[in-house]
């Protein structure tokens, strides 16, 4: 059964307990105790302080924060901000002790109510091409593959990658609001 989640836009306030919670979703040891690791992909942090305060700073983006009402931890958030007639959803992370419980489920659930109240007609993301089980799991969620790709980005604060193959990200899209 999934946990009741109470969800708020974060502020400020909220980034030193977001930046712990993305790092531990998809980073170090810690990150290998979920299914959503990227620790065999990538070494280092996955963002800091400043860069999350960036995010937050662009027009039409927020993060979406997801507090268990129990006990109100926070176990999950995920980046959205509109694009045009889009919503890009990103950084999607859930606590790697909470995985598998319908926290990204719901989240990501959320972000597409957002969208449809924005007018938005499709949610859009990028995920790295070499994750089998999320895109998978993306796709049972409705997104759907596209033929664009984006680069993987290559400032080494936010990862080095392991592999000797370049990364890339590919588009996945669904549309919420015909």
């Amino acid at each position: 059964m999934s946990p009741t989640l109470l969800f708020s836009q974060a502020t400020p306030a909220d980034l030193p307990a977001l930046n712990r919670l993305v790092n531990r979703a998809y980073r170090g040891e810690t990150s290998q105790q979920g299914w959503t690791t990227e620790a065999a992909l990538l070494a280092g942090q996955r963002t800091d302080e400043a860069d999350l305060r960036e995010q937050l700073e662009k027009p039409g983006a927020q993060f979406l924060l997801a507090h268990r009402t129990t006990d109100d931890e926070l176990v999950g958030s995920v980046f959205l901000q509109q694009q045009g007639p889009e919503l890009y959803l990103g950084m999607l992370s859930v606590e790697p002790t909470q995985q598998a419980g319908g926290i990204g489920r719901q989240l990501v659930q959320a972000a597409e109510s957002h969208a449809r109240a924005l007018g938005c007609h499709a949610v859009r993301m990028t995920v790295i091409s070499v994750r089998h089980e999320l895109l998978a799991w993306y796709e049972r969620l409705g997104y759907a593959r596209t033929s664009e790709t984006v680069a993987f980005p290559t400032d080494t604060r936010f990862g080095v990658p392991l592999l000797a193959e370049p990364l890339v990200l590919l588009v996945l899209r669904k549309v919420v609001n015909e």
